[in-house]
Parts: C-alpha cells; structure tokens; sequence
C-alpha cells in the first residue's frame, strides 16, 4: 500500500471509530447501557455494531477521554454518566466526537484570545463586552437559550485582543462554534437554576479577569470555562 492510500485507509478508520462511538453513546444515552453497568467485551461490541476490533477499541478509548465510561483493571470497561439523549438529536449524524475534538481545539484558542484581551483591550472594548454579557443576563433571566448572546460574548472577547485573525479565526470556525454552544446551552436550560448560574458566573470570571489585566487569570478562566462546556455535553439531566 503507497502513502496516499495508507493515509486515505488511515482516515476511513478514524471516520468508522466516530460512528462506532456515536453508536455506542446512543446505547449509553437511551438506557441499553446504565450507569455502572459493564459494557459488553470488544469482541462482542465488534459483531454487535458490525465493525473490526480495533475500530472499537478506538472509540472506547474516546469514550474514556471523554469520561462517558471507565476502565477496571480485569474487569473490563463500565459506564460511568449517562448523558441526555438529546446531544445525539442536536449535532449532525456522525459528528459527535469531531464536536468533542473542537472544544479541545477552543479551549487553546480562545485561552490565548483572553489573554491578549486582558493585556490589549480598550475603551470601547470594554463598552462591548459589559454589554454583551448584560445581553447574555438578559437572556438567561428569561430563561431564552441565548446562544447568539453567547457566541457574542465569545467575538468582543476576540475583538480586544488587537489582532485581526483571533476574529477571523471565529469567523472561519462559526458553524462549529455555534453547534457546540447550542448544545451545551439547551442542556444548560434543562438543568437547575443554579446550574445555570454556575455557567454565567464563568463568564463573569472571564471578564471581571480581562478588566483587570489579569493576562494568567483570563487564559485560566476561559480555558475552565471552554473545558467545562465541553464536560456539560455529556453530563447527565
């Protein structure tokens, strides 16, 4: 096999161990697998969901990664949450772990993105942020989803770092920033009240940071905050 071909072969497999861990999140989502209960062996997954072993096992190492489920030395592999099922029905089939793998690409950027915002920010940098996050309060007081509110939060964040490709950078990943948000927001407004607060209150963190020129404490807390929402994806109702 040439380069071009293993590479291709390379990339088919990762492709089918996204949907071998999609499938296996839906059992775990909809109660086929509880919570504490023992997942089948690999074997047994591998003629279950029609794949080859070592897809499996790399969706089940993702499935560790992300802390759906747990493995016991001798036992083999247990789920650990259960997340609502509604994850699987709001990002596009097939999508879900490329939806995870962006969250880990976020926290680095928009981290990076908080940091510059706390040492460079101006003025009117400052008038937009307070607004969009009154805007975000606004929505959380009546209970709206708020991702727009969200999403633009996130972009005045961007814009006060000076540099024009931390919001170019927002503008070519969009769509894949406004999936994520949807989603952990929907969930958010399913949760206790407190839960939601919880979330604000790591927005509040990020900017009362920025505002102080605290450049570690605002790449901390947006990091915290991008990590977070990546967690509450998969964190049961």
């Amino acid at each position: 096999m040439n380069k071009p071909e293993l590479i291709a072969s390379q990339r088919n497999e990762t492709r089918l161990s996204d949907i071998i861990y999609e499938k296996i999140v839906g059992m775990i989502a909809d109660g086929r697998f509880a919570v504490n209960e023992r997942l089948p062996s690999e074997i047994h997954l591998a003629s279950m969901l029609g794949a080859s072993r070592p897809v499996v096992r790399e969706a089940l190492e993702r499935l560790r990664t992300d802390q759906l489920i747990v493995s016991r030395k001798g036992s083999g592999s247990y789920v650990r949450q259960r997340p609502d099922v509604s994850v699987l029905s709001d990002v596009p089939v097939g999508s879900l772990a490329d939806v995870q793998r962006f969250f880990e690409f976020r926290a680095g950027l928009e981290a990076e993105a908080a940091q510059l915002a706390a040492r460079n920010w101006q003025p009117q940098d400052r008038t937009r942020i307070e607004a969009m996050f009154e805007a975000l309060e606004q929505c959380l007081q009546r209970n709206d989803l708020g991702t727009d509110e969200d999403l633009a939060l996130h972009d005045a964040v961007a814009l006060a770092t000076g540099n024009q490709f931390h919001t170019l950078a927002r503008e070519w990943f969009k769509p894949h920033i406004a999936i994520g948000m949807a989603v952990t927001r929907s969930l958010s407004l399913k949760r206790t009240a407190a839960h939601v607060r919880a979330v604000q209150d790591e927005h509040a963190a990020i900017v009362s940071a920025i505002f102080a020129r605290d450049e570690a404490g605002a790449h901390a807390a947006m990091k915290a905050h991008v990590l977070n929402a990546r967690a509450r994806m998969f964190q049961g109702i």
